[in-house]
């Protein structure tokens, strides 16, 4: 691989790294917009449901009077039929023929939405559930997100510390040092000086008993007295 694929092999990955980057910033973001956005789709989808549910109710309302009619002309036939009035009896019957008509109609709109009111309420359910589930993950990460960048600053201030700490025993040290230094070489000076002036010789003189003015009060006194 030539050094100039080389090169853009490298900027494409840094590029992907940098998208990576900012995508990843992003994310929770992204995902607290796409949990609201799922929230207005649940309540769009509960608006259906409760839509769904009272055309149910219409149906099964209908089909209960169209039912309650098909035995009222049942019964009309039957005392037509008693009377002897044929004709009157068939058109009962006819009527219940068309009621049973309209009734068999309305009750395949009840199936037709019981079936789909079940099939959504089981959906809804199951989108909440995913979506109780979606948030509580999002707030764990959230936590881990906090928990790890509380972690990353006590880490860089504690290294930071270590550093400094570090740094300052160095100074320490050397200001030790050239106490030490200074001290060595003050002692030297006194020495010296000492030496100079004959007083350190006097000084061992004096502790060896030898030579000085050692004489007391007592001889002093002893000197005058005698002359």
């Amino acid at each position: 691989m030539s050094v100039w694929k080389k090169l853009v092999t490298a900027l494409k990955g840094g590029a992907n790294e940098a998208a990576e980057a900012v995508a990843d910033g992003q994310a929770l973001r992204i995902l607290d917009q796409e949990i609201r956005e799922a929230k207005e789709e649940l309540k769009r989808s509960d608006h259906s449901l409760t839509q769904i549910m009272a055309k149910r109710k219409l149906a099964e309302e209908k089909v209960k009077n169209l039912n309650v009619s098909v035995k009222e002309y049942e019964t009309h036939a039957i005392s037509a039929n008693e009377k002897g009035d044929a004709q009157l009896a068939l058109d009962c019957a006819q009527k219940v023929v068309d009621l049973r008509g309209q009734m068999d109609t309305e009750q395949q709109y009840v199936d037709q939405f019981t079936a789909s009111e079940k099939t959504l309420k089981q959906n809804i359910s199951q989108a909440k559930a995913n979506l109780r589930r979606m948030e509580q993950q999002v707030d764990m990460v959230k936590a881990t997100e906090s928990v790890q960048k509380a972690q990353v600053a006590v880490s860089s201030r504690h290294m930071g510390a270590n550093s400094k700490m570090k740094t300052a025993a160095e100074s320490l040290n050397r200001i030790q040092e050239k106490q030490k230094e200074r001290q060595a070489q003050m002692e030297a000076a006194s020495e010296l000086a000492s030496d100079e002036s004959g007083g350190e010789l006097e000084k061992r003189l004096q502790e060896a008993g030898i030579g000085g003015s050692n004489a007391s009060a007592d001889d002093e006194l002893a000197r005058i007295l005698g002359k």
